[in-house]
């Protein structure tokens, strides 16, 4: 059994506590700019790259060959933006239960830590940097060994955000990792458990604290589902035990 050498976690619902705030400013810039959506459908779509969900919605409401769309998703988006950058601004972010604690146990033991996020970049260094988690980071947000995370990635510096799984695959390219099997890739909605599947991590795991419900990320593909991040460290010496004895 391969050694795991990183994990990549999503942010908000995963590594940053979700009050449905991403949620209420989708729900809020769509209202302001004309677009139907009820709360479920954009639930549903979390963790997908945001321009992405607006396109998605806006060809739905208007139809997939309509002259508009994309007008139309330019205002929704900046409209988003403004939303959403002034609510990280000014109420900050808080980490998950157990965050911390794992990142030290991963410190540790010299296993890398990538955040990938739905979010563009601007939104995310604003998130990264109420947290303190931006410092040590460079121009292209990687890290050292030293600094609490080795590389942060956003939605807007892929070709294709979740459910692909070039963001996981970005981290391991910029932190030299080359075999997916050394990698686990942890979120809590089910593009994020998509991308997981797509990149053949080690462990494709859910965290059911988040956005969705065990029930509601049961059917898609996992090799388990865990209660908050609290539980990784136990899970990642079980699976030393099994590699050493194994």
């Amino acid at each position: 059994m391969q050694p795991i050498e990183l994990v990549v976690f999503d942010m908000a619902g995963t590594t940053v506590t979700d009050h449905h705030e991403v949620e209420r400013c989708f729900a809020e810039a769509a209202a302001e700019t004309g677009l139907f959506v009820t709360d479920e459908r954009i639930l549903a779509m979390q963790g997908l790259a945001k321009r992405y969900v607006f396109e998605t919605l806006w060809k739905e409401q208007l139809g997939e060959h309509n002259s508009d769309i994309q007008r139309q998703v330019d205002v929704s988006y900046a409209s988003f933006r403004r939303i959403l950058e002034n609510h990280y601004l000014t109420q900050g972010a808080t980490p998950t239960e157990g965050c911390l604690d794992t990142f030290a146990y991963l410190y540790e033991r010299g296993i890398a830590i990538a955040l990938t996020t739905g979010f563009y970049r601007v939104v995310t260094d604003i998130i990264l940097e109420k947290l303190g988690w931006l410092k040590g980071l460079d121009g292209r947000r990687v890290g050292t060994a030293e600094s609490l995370i080795q590389v942060s990635i956003a939605s807007d510096e892929v070709e294709r955000g979740r459910p692909y799984p070039h963001m996981i695959e970005r981290a391991m390219h910029l932190l030299g990792v080359s075999n997916p099997k050394a990698v686990i890739n942890i979120g809590d909605t089910p593009s994020d458990l998509l991308s997981g599947r797509a990149a053949g991590v080690a462990l494709n795991l859910g965290v059911t604290n988040g956005t969705h419900s065990r029930d509601q990320l049961e059917a898609y593909p996992h090799d388990l589902l865990i209660n908050s991040l609290r539980e990784l460290p136990a899970l990642l010496d079980a699976r030393e035990v099994m590699t050493t004895h194994g």
